[in-house]
């Protein structure tokens, strides 16, 4: 995508991508950061087999027991006791105003923060993208924050977003403008400036309140995907595997059927590629908005459970619907466990599927290698493998329900897929997710063992 089109939108704009180092890992800055607020295989066997022979490197963390919890330092914040209940503000430790730069209000909020764990991560990492699951009553919102420790020792904090479901008391926003020499935050994800790599992190939750109200947010699950990924133009080519001969039976949904609805949600439905997707796995999982929950949304409208998803995963500051925690957010609202993963293979991607996970993936191409249109960056959601070990993706960039599902040929989508670099038609460079992928699933659903577990791209303990 380019600046002008949204990372979600099938355009083929030759500027720059939002995601341009998300796999390269190579940006610069000196731009002063812009918040005010609160303060088992061995280990060579499975990269070969998990296809990270170039030396990518991934570790997928999360924080979601009570035991996780405790394990944090809280101020103010009380972990709740039992399976999956998270985090509540206990007892408040300041107030602080907050200006809703869209909605253009300013609120007093009380507030307590979590603090989680430093991570060493056994490598140099140049990008992590976090994800949260919550709940925000009205009146409340959270901040998530990354605390990097780089590889002399230098430390910074970085804004991974501001957040609510609901966008009637604040608008939810990545926070732009933050770039120094270390580093920059695009969108959703941190990113190293070249030549510096993070060795180890924290993230910090700070959750809000309006002054006079006894609700709280209540966070169940946070984490964080740190990865190394090598700029790479191809990855070595998979054999079919686990998941050949599945399809999982998931509902299709076209964004193009929704085009020109509700353009102030990034555009309207051209662009819905994210919300459309993981709409999809969220009604495969027998989850949806209520009636009520969709009055809002022109009766004349079909699939108004998509205009849904597109409304509650924008991103005020980006514009568009193209955020990765944000996105798994809405789908957490609905008592789902929703993560932000890199994945290291087409084979992990099978081992998914095989265990009954459909998956949205993110990747980008030019028309001769999709067949039908180009992408400097689009989702859909993979369903199953075919006979032949080709991929069935339910594609949402079709004009009806009925031609969603679609077969790609194996070797192009882990091609588009897992790199990071390519070519496009007219000669500029394009940048791919590098694996980037939602995994959405309920929890009391155990995932599959990682394959690799010295890159685990997934919770290791299964039930994340």
């Amino acid at each position: 995508m380019s600046a002008a089109g949204r990372a979600d939108r099938h355009d083929t704009g030759d500027g720059v991508s939002r995601r341009a180092v998300l796999a390269g890992g190579a940006v610069a800055g000196a731009v002063a950061m812009g918040f005010a607020g609160a303060g088992t295989a061995a280990a060579s066997g499975a990269a070969a087999a998990s296809g990270t022979s170039d030396g990518a490197r991934v570790r997928f963390d999360r924080w979601t027991s009570w035991s996780d919890f405790v394990s944090g330092r809280p101020e103010g914040v009380l972990p709740l006791p039992g399976p999956r209940l998270g985090v509540v503000i206990g007892q408040p430790v300041a107030r602080v105003p907050y200006t809703d730069p869209y909605l253009k209000t300013t609120g007093e909020y009380e507030y307590a923060t979590w603090t989680s764990p430093s991570r060493r991560l056994g490598f140099g990492a140049t990008q992590l993208t976090a994800h949260w699951n919550a709940d925000t009553p009205k009146g409340t919102f959270l901040k998530v924050e990354l605390l990097a420790t780089m590889e002399d020792g230098h430390q910074d904090t970085w804004v991974m977003g501001v957040w609510a479901l609901d966008d009637g008391d604040i608008d939810r926003t990545s926070v732009n403008g933050q770039a120094n020499a270390y580093g920059e935050i695009d969108t959703d994800t941190w990113n190293a400036a070249a030549g510096h790599v993070m060795r180890a992190y924290r993230l910090r939750l700070t959750l809000l309140r309006r002054v006079g109200t006894h609700a709280s947010p209540r966070v169940w699950q946070i984490g964080a995907a740190a990865s190394a990924v090598p700029e790479r133009t191809t990855v070595p080519a998979t054999a079919p595997g686990p998941a050949t001969g599945i399809t999982l039976a998931v509902k299709p949904y076209a964004q193009n059927i929704h085009k020109g609805q509700y353009v102030q949600y990034g555009g309207g439905g051209e662009a819905w590629c994210s919300p459309t997707s993981t709409e999809m796995v969220v009604e495969y999982w027998g989850k949806a908005p209520t009636a009520a929950q969709l009055s809002w949304v022109d009766p004349g409208f079909a699939d108004p459970s998509v205009d849904h998803a597109a409304r509650y995963s924008y991103d005020y500051g980006y514009d568009g619907t193209g955020n990765w925690p944000f996105t798994c957010a809405y789908a957490a609202s609905y008592g789902l466990d929703a993560m932000v993963v890199r994945l290291n293979s087409l084979t992990e991607l099978e081992v998914l599927v095989a265990a009954g996970f459909p998956v949205v993936t993110s990747q980008s191409f030019t028309k001769a290698e999709n067949g039908y249109y180009a992408s400097d960056g689009h989702l859909w959601t993979v369903i199953g493998f075919a006979d032949n070990g080709d991929v069935i993706v339910n594609d949402p960039a079709s004009s009806s329900d009925s031609n969603v599902y679609t077969v790609y040929p194996r070797r192009m989508f882990e091609t588009v897929w897992l790199r990071t670099n390519y070519t496009k038609a007219n000669g500029n460079p394009g940048h791919g997710s590098g694996g980037i992928a939602y995994l959405i699933k309920p929890h009391h659903k155990p995932l599959p063992p990682v394959v690799d577990p010295r890159n685990p791209s997934w919770p290791a303990d299964h039930w994340g």
